[in-house]
């Protein structure tokens, strides 16, 4: 990751920047089970080796191989020196020898020249590509294994698992280690200011994993892009599917994602921490040491294989690879089948063409039937986890004239129905709330009509929210969502 910039103090966020993040546990810390989302969030995968659930041993040979690497070239993999082109040279062979179509592009640096390798999974839809990156070079000071040999290392075990698992995913799957992070996320911003537009119209969405092995770890998600709020809330669930209650943070553009960020593809990662230092509340929820820094050896000599916490490297590697597994799956509409046009303001109400018109917390808009729709087989379920969970979906709307906005609303709980809203549902438009709904409203599908006639004209998102608390589930489902004028 670059260094911290002077404004990095004003961060908001569960942690500010000077808190930044590191990965779960001790370096002693049991390895984390695998990730195990709500069934719905996982579709179309059919696995023949489990492609989600990566043994810690392939990724440590890996980065065993990084350290020796930088062993046998001045103790580093920094652009412009022999231990980052040795670098590529290795993960290009692994990944060609898994089956990949790889690519290594050029380009200079005032260290000179530096590179980005490229590797695509052949097949799935190129009109919705789902990429995964991380840089893979050094500084000059150290080996770089915590920054950013452990991103680059899950990165690629996950891939290798994936492809060792024979897959036909739906979409096309792309990974990215790139060149020159440390010098100012050069390979990056190279790679991505050389696309063309319908190129970059392809990649329907960027994630980014840097540093996710650091010693004194913390779980972090990025938060600083508004196109990637669904990308964020997946992972968020990820984690807690795995016991982790991570942190959102707005990382400042400090990493790969920024280019992609800036030309308005979706993006979201993780980083378990740098030179910021873990605080109290995060070390009793996380383990380790407050107030020391969540990597001390941090753009330093010591940040070699024994400055790991495998147990974060574990969890991430996993989370990773879910990741992988959900989103080269994921229904992304817009294929040659659109939904019906007329005068709803609303598209896709019914749900029946996926995620089209709405962004939505992954496995919200869902087939699962474990919760009927009111009509058709779509419907957004929201919540239902028995656990602190936040879903949403939403999609920008213009109000017509004598707007009348109507749906269907199904609430299912286990908690008490009488007494106390411990699970809450809420529906805004813009920063307005409509109204709001809780256990205490448990009943089949009813019709939900509300007169928007107040904000006609408006162009505002219209966004439903579950929120769940630790204990008991409730189910929120919403169906046939309609918004028209006279």
């Amino acid at each position: 990751m670059t260094p911290v910039r002077p404004r990095l103090a004003c961060l908001v966020g569960a942690a500010a920047l000077a808190a930044v993040p590191a990965l779960a546990g001790t370096a002693d810390a049991q390895p984390a089970a695998p990730l195990v989302p709500r069934t719905s969030q996982v579709q179309d995968v059919a696995p023949v080796r489990d492609a989600t659930d990566v043994p810690l041993n392939e990724v440590m040979v890996h980065l065993r191989e990084l350290q020796s690497i930088a062993d046998a070239h001045g103790g580093n993999r920094a652009t412009g020196e022999p231990g980052y082109r040795a670098s590529v040279d290795y993960v290009r062979a692994e990944l060609d020898a898994a089956g990949f179509t790889t690519r290594v592009e050029s380009f200079s640096t005032r260290y000179g020249t530096s590179y980005n390798l490229i590797a695509d999974w052949p097949g799935g839809d190129t009109d919705h590509t789902v990429m995964m990156g991380g840089h893979l070079d050094s500084v000059s000071a150290g080996p770089g294994i915590n920054d950013n040999g452990s991103g680059s290392a899950a990165i690629l075990a996950s891939a290798l698992s994936f492809a060792e698992s024979s897959p036909s995913p739906r979409n096309h799957v792309r990974f990215g280690f790139w060149g020159a992070e440390e010098l100012g996320l050069l390979g990056s911003t190279h790679y991505v200011d050389t696309l063309t537009q319908a190129q970059v119209d392809e990649l329907a969405v960027y994630f980014n994993f840097d540093m996710v092995a650091s010693p004194n770890p913390g779980y972090f998600v990025y938060h600083d892009d508004p196109n990637g709020t669904e990308l964020r809330d997946g992972l968020t669930t990820a984690y807690a599917d795995a016991g982790i209650d991570s942190d959102h943070i707005d990382v400042d553009g400090r990493s790969d994602h920024a280019a992609f960020m800036q030309r308005g593809i979706p993006t979201a990662g993780t980083f378990s921490g740098a030179e910021g230092h873990k605080t109290s509340t995060q070390a009793a929820k996380w383990g380790g040491q407050a107030n020391e820094a969540f990597d001390p050896c941090y753009h330093s000599a010591c940040d070699d294989i024994d400055n790991l916490d495998t147990a974060a490297l574990d969890l991430n590697t996993d989370l990773i690879a879910q990741t992988l597994a959900d989103w080269s799956a994921h229904d992304f509409g817009g294929g040659t089948t659109e939904p019906p046009t007329g005068d709803d303001a609303i598209t896709n109400g019914g749900f029946e063409y996926g995620s089209t018109g709405w962004q939505a917390t992954t496995g919200v808009i869902s087939t699962d039937a474990g919760q009927p729709a009111h009509a058709g087989s779509t419907k957004a379920w929201f919540n239902g986890y028995g656990r602190a969970h936040t879903d949403t979906a939403s999609q920008v709307v213009t109000v017509p004239g004598d707007g009348q906005l109507s749906f269907w609303l199904k609430i299912d709980t286990d908690e008490d129905t009488s007494s106390r809203a411990y699970d809450t549902f809420r529906l805004q438009l813009g920063s307005t709330t409509l109204d709001t709904w809780s256990n205490l409203d448990a009943g089949g599908y009813r019709q939900v009509t509300l007169d928007l006639t107040a904000y006609a004209g408006e162009t505002a998102a219209l966004t439903f929210t579950g929120v769940e608390d630790a204990y008991l589930a409730t189910d929120f489902v919403v169906d046939d969502v309609s918004l028209k004028g006279s």
